[in-house]
C-alpha cells in the first residue's frame, strides 16, 4: 500500500504539483514552437511521453546495473582487470550526461521512423520539432531526476526502483501533454483576438506561459496535504 501510495505522489508531482514546464521551465522550446494547434500538441505531447519513457527505462537499467558503484554489470567485468574490491568502487556516473543524451535521441530516432511509416500526415506536421525533441531538456530532467534518486541516496529504502522511475516518465510527459495543450487551446483563442503588435508572437505567448505557471503554483502543497491526511 505503501509503495502505491508513492507512486500516486511521484504521478500527481509530475503531472500537476511540480509540471517540467510550469514549475521547473524545462521543455519550452516544443511548448512555444508546436503550442499552435490543438491536434499538433496531442500528437507532440504523445510523442514526449512515448520517447520520455523509454529514456528514463534506459537511464534508469543504465545507472542501476553499470554506472554507479557496486553496479552488478560494470562490477563484473572489471573483475577481469583489477581485483575484486576495487571493481566494487568503480564509479561511472560521469557518463551519465553520454549515456542520457543518447538513449534519448535513439528514442527519437524510433519514434521518427514509426510515425513516418504508419502516421504521414502527422510526420509531416511536426516538421523540424520531431527532431528538436532529442534536445527536449524536460526529458534530459527527467532522466537526472531518475538518477539523482539512485546515485547518493544514503537510505537504501529511498532509492527509486523501475516502477517509480516509469511513473515520473509516464505521468511527467502527461504533464507536459496537458501544459501544451492549454497553451495551444489559449493561442487557437488568440488568432480571433486584436492582440497589440508588441506583443503578438512569442511575446504573449511566454506572458500566458507565465500566468499558467502561477496559476499552476496553486497545486503546492497538494503531495503533503495527501500525506498527511493518509498517513
Amino acid at each position: 500500500m505503501a509503495y502505491l501510495f508513492d507512486i500516486f505522489l511521484i504521478a500527481i508531482g509530475a503531472a500537476l504539483i511540480n509540471n517540467f514546464v510550469f514549475y521547473y521551465f524545462v521543455g519550452i522550446c516544443p511548448f512555444i514552437g508546436v503550442s499552435r494547434k490543438v491536434d499538433m500538441a496531442v500528437g507532440m505531447g504523445s510523442a514526449v511521453t512515448f520517447v520520455m519513457i523509454i529514456a528514463v527505462f534506459i537511464s534508469w537499467t543504465i545507472t542501476s546495473l553499470i554506472l554507479v558503484p557496486g553496479a552488478p554489470v560494470s562490477s563484473w567485468v572489471a573483475g577481469f582487470f583489477i581485483s575484486s574490491e576495487q571493481a566494487a568502487n568503480i564509479n561511472l556516473t560521469i557518463l551519465a550526461y553520454i549515456v542520457y543524451i543518447f538513449s534519448i535521441s535513439s528514442s527519437v530516432q524510433f519514434v521518427e521512423m514509426y510515425m513516418r511509416k504508419f502516421y504521414p500526415p502527422l510526420y509531416k506536421s511536426f516538421g523540424v520539432f520531431l527532431p528538436l525533441i532529442t534536445t527536449n531538456c524536460a526529458i534530459l530532467f527527467a532522466c537526472l531526476t531518475v538518477m539523482s534518486k539512485i546515485v547518493g541516496v544514503e537510505n537504501p529504502a529511498e532509492v527509486w526502483d523501475l516502477g517509480r522511475a516509469l511513473a515520473l516518465g509516464l505521468f511527467g510527459g502527461v504533464g507536459f501533454t496537458i501544459a501544451i495543450v492549454i497553451m495551444a487551446g489559449i493561442r487557437e483563442e488568440l488568432d480571433l483576438c486584436d492582440i497589440p503588435v508588441p506583443f503578438k508572437g512569442a511575446a504573449i505567448t511566454l506572458i500566458i506561459g507565465g500566468i499558467l505557471a502561477m496559476a499552476f503554483m496553486g497545486f503546492t502543497g497538494v503531495d503533503s496535504g495527501i500525506r498527511t491526511a493518509l498517513m
